[in-house]
């Protein structure tokens, strides 16, 4: 009578899973860090940045802040992308545009961004972590410019031109309520991290939505808010330029710190 010998175990292992030579190893869950530490993480760094903006608001030393508008408004005269006047004076003509960029100041800056964190967090755990830390590092960066050079807004030069569409139309802004003028360092404009969260949007977007819409969204926020900071007279184009170039700066460093510490999914 024939023996058969019996499988070895590797094979009954793969049988029972029904794997065979084909099977492959389960993909190991992503480990997103908990929530309680990231709100508490984000909250005391968003706390830190406001304090430090409060902490170097000088009212009585604004003259530096003033001397350095005059340059950027010579820098761009020169190079020729002096821009901002002309969205200002455009959005004066249009009292509903002007409220409309006005509200979207106030509010998308924080709204976007938090979302776009949510998401991540929840959808996108594989790209949460160096995303998240390359923002953090960009407006750690920021405060550093706020510090070295503060710089009145164009909404401050109304010799040469610039009008708050806040005060002009008595509309609700940023800068619109008692309290938020004495809170904020209106002079620091350089970098523009309106410009800066509203690019970290978009790469968030475009590198990892899935839908169509999202990648168009990615292309056409970033887009609006620059114009939005400068038609308002709140910042200038270098301001802008600036607030990019530290995200994708902040960014960059951020994946390429995680990519050496393990491979990364690209959605």
């Amino acid at each position: 009578m024939v023996q058969i010998a019996p499988p070895p175990p590797e094979a009954k292992e793969a049988s029972a899973t029904g794997g065979g030579a084909d099977s492959r190893p389960a993909t190991p869950a992503v480990r997103t860090p908990p929530v309680w530490r990231e709100l508490l993480l984000i909250a005391l760094f968003y706390a830190a940045y406001m304090a430090t903006r409060i902490i170097l608001n000088d009212p009585d030393g604004t003259q530096e802040a003033f001397r350095h508008a005059q340059q950027i408004l010579r820098w761009e005269q020169a190079a020729g992308v002096n821009v901002e006047l002309g969205l200002n004076q455009a959005l004066l003509h249009h009292e509903w545009l002007a409220v409309a960029a006005n509200l979207f100041y106030l509010s998308a800056h924080f709204v976007v961004t938090v979302g776009i964190v949510v998401w991540l967090y929840r959808h996108r755990p594989h790209h949460y972590v160096w995303l998240r830390t390359g923002i953090m590092a960009a407006t750690g960066m920021a405060l550093v410019g706020f510090w070295l050079y503060p710089l009145a807004p164009p909404r401050f030069l109304p010799e040469h031109g610039f009008v708050d569409p806040v005060v002009f139309f008595d509309t609700p802004g940023l800068y619109s309520s008692g309290a938020s003028t004495a809170m904020a360092n209106q002079y620091a404009a350089m970098p523009s991290m309106h410009a800066g969260w509203a690019i970290w949007c978009g790469i968030a977007l475009l590198l990892l939505g899935r839908a169509w819409w999202a990648r168009l969204l990615g292309v056409l926020y970033p887009v609006a808010t620059v114009l939005v900071i400068m038609a308002t007279a709140n910042h200038y184009i270098v301001d802008a330029v600036a607030g990019v170039a530290l995200i994708l700066l902040g960014s960059g460093g951020a994946w390429l710190a995680h990519r050496s510490s393990g491979p990364l999914r690209s959605r």
